[in-house]
Formats: structure tokens, sequence, C-alpha cells
């Protein structure tokens, strides 16, 4: 036999996310951005090395991918939340 109690929904009993944990969540985003940037350029830059170009042509082209690859999963993470 089920009571009245039982039967309601009380919103507050809902587990509500801790304030601190959207701060790490974009911490390491913020993190992971800026790994995945010095890697991307480091790549970019032993490959211009590597070929000997005057112009850094990889050094660049590796840190806009980078950045735009980091930047389309930030959307993905804000866009679940």
């Amino acid at each position: 036999m089920k009571t009245m109690a039982s039967e309601h929904h009380d919103p507050s009993q809902e587990q509500k996310p801790k304030p601190y944990n959207s701060y790490l969540k974009y911490s390491s985003l913020a993190i992971q951005l800026a790994v995945t940037m010095a890697l991307f350029a480091w790549l970019g830059y032993r490959l211009d090395h590597y070929l000997e170009l005057r112009y850094p042509v990889f050094l660049i082209t590796f840190i806009f991918v980078a950045f735009g690859g980091m930047m389309f999963q930030l959307y993905r993470s804000i866009d679940k939340s």
C-alpha cells in the first residue's frame, strides 16, 4: 500500500550538481586545450624542421587544426550540459 508522501515527487530531493563539478569540468578542458595545442605545435615544428621549410607551414596548420578540434569538443561538451 502506497502512501501519499511516496507518490509526490519532491524536486528538492533530486541530485543537484555540486558547484565545483562545473569548475573542474571546464578547468580540465582548458588543460586539454593547452596540452593539445602544445603537442600539435611541437609536431608541426618538428615536421617543418625535418622538411627544412623556411616558412612554418605545418606549425601554423597544426595549431589551427588543434584549436578547431578543441573548440568542437568544447561545443559538444557545453551542448550536453
